[in-house]
């Protein structure tokens, strides 16, 4: 059996990348090089029903190997990686018994992983870590995630003494942009409930995230010549930088943590004539959400009766808490908190600061709790992946079949 970490290094040389730019499904066609490399060793491994979709969904089925009546639960990972870094090239490279000292990522380029700057680090010393050469992401989110349900799967599937119910695995694209579940269908994969193997580290158990929506502004300045400009003049990049200044400082996510939401400045471009800025809009208590919204509406307004209707707000809702949809089904959350406490997890349960496909995915009819898949400083040139935490990951998984399978 290959293992998860041969597995995942594998699947990290592989450009996944997806695009925010694209319109397409999946955003970026490269993404399909690792769903035909998946597709093609799940039907080696013997599971059945594989279907890989024109929009880069793969989908397949452990069948039962017991008698009795267990319900139908899956496991799912998204394929793409952030467009936040470079995703191309990716040399995966393994620290064997970490010493807790800084680690060179690359030499030429004097960059170093330091735990004076990163912490976590130092809860992983002892342990061999894959870590990146410094010039690209890793992209444990969520490759890690793709090697750990694929490796339980073929655990059990080489272990038929362990009984279990029919598994259902998904593999998603264009997660990192908000897109994975948009032809997600929910329907065809069957499940009573499912678990994101999408966390980060070790005993990460997640059935809470913020409610989310993006807000792009568009600005019409008025251009003069700068020498006659008194009186005339309407700068769209100052105008632009009012709105900033008028969100309060201390909600960006610099400045936040656990249940405080935010108002993030993710892009500002333009010129005299023409602004464009971009927030993303986060919190996981809605009615606050929905203030948030009304805050960036109000303060439009006010910049709108100010200069004379110069801007335009679009404000479109990402994803919302799953909390809502998890809480009536609490069992399944507690499957994973008992399936870690039995392999020597300690379960952390705790909201996201972010989102999954499991988000939407419960408002769609599939309720999905989120389980750590091991990988820490996601989206950077620091990523690193203790390799025991993803073999605990394996483990939880398998356990969670089990304990289904028992109850």
């Amino acid at each position: 059996m290959m293992n998860v970490v041969d597995r995942f290094i594998k699947y990290a040389k592989i450009d996944t990348q997806s695009d925010e730019n694209s319109s397409q499904t999946p955003s970026t066609q490269k993404q399909f090089n690792l769903a035909k490399e998946v597709e093609h060793e799940i039907i080696e491994m013997g599971l059945t029903d594989v279907s890989l979709d024109n929009n880069c969904y793969l989908m397949a089925t452990l069948p039962s190997n017991t008698d009795k009546k267990v319900p139908t639960i899956g496991f799912i990972a998204h394929f793409d990686t952030s467009p936040d870094m470079k995703g191309e090239n990716v040399s995966p490279r393994i620290v064997k018994n970490y010493d807790g000292k800084d680690i060179v990522l690359n030499e030429a380029q004097h960059i170093v992983s330091s735990p004076s700057d990163f912490p976590e680090l130092l809860a992983h010393i002892g342990e061999d870590l894959i870590v990146t050469d410094g010039t690209t992401l890793l992209g444990a989110d969520d490759k890690a995630g793709i090697a750990e349900i694929i490796t339980a799967i073929q655990y059990l599937i080489d272990h038929p003494e362990i009984k279990h119910g029919k598994i259902r695995i998904g593999f998603t694209p264009d997660e990192e942009i908000g897109r994975g579940a948009d032809h997600f269908d929910v329907e065809k994969f069957g499940a009573e409930w499912a678990y994101t193997m999408d966390g980060s580290e070790v005993g990460e158990l997640e059935y809470e995230n913020f409610n989310a929506a993006s807000a792009k502004i568009t600005i019409q300045g008025r251009n003069v010549h700068p020498g006659y400009a008194k009186n005339k003049m309407i700068n769209a990049l100052h105008v632009a930088n009012e709105l900033v200044t008028m969100l309060p400082v201390s909600e960006r996510p610099e400045y936040t943590e656990k249940y405080e939401g935010f108002f993030h400045l993710v892009g500002i471009n333009g010129t005299v004539d023409e602004a464009n800025v971009s927030y993303i809009i986060r919190d996981h208590d809605h009615d606050i959400f929905e203030n948030r919204k009304k805050q960036m509406e109000q303060a439009v307004a006010f910049l709108n009766n100010r200069y004379g209707d110069r801007l335009k707000l679009e404000i479109r809702d990402q994803y919302y808490n799953m909390r809502e949809k998890v809480e009536p089904v609490k069992h399944i959350v507690n499957y994973a908190f008992q399936a870690m406490e039995a392999v020597d997890v300690r379960p952390n349960v705790k909201p996201i600061r972010g989102g999954t496909d499991g988000a939407r995915l419960s408002f769609m009819g599939l309720p999905c709790p989120n389980i750590f898949a091991g990988g820490l400083n996601f989206h950077g040139r620091y990523e690193f992946l203790p390799i025991p935490s993803m073999e605990k990951a394996v483990n939880v998984i398998v356990k969670i079949i089990e304990l289904v399978a028992e109850n």
